[in-house]
């Protein structure tokens, strides 16, 4: 079996959103975006 691999490009600091976290660490619904991507893949 050939293994699989994902690259998840996550960046930036968000300043826009006016928060304090970096935006791929915005909460959305109780996980942060990227938390969100991960339990995707």
């Amino acid at each position: 079996m050939s293994k699989k691999f994902t690259i998840i490009l996550a960046a930036g600091k968000g300043t826009r959103m006016k928060s304090k976290y970096y935006k791929v660490l915005q909460p959305v619904c109780g996980k942060s975006m990227v938390e969100h991507v991960v339990s995707q893949v």
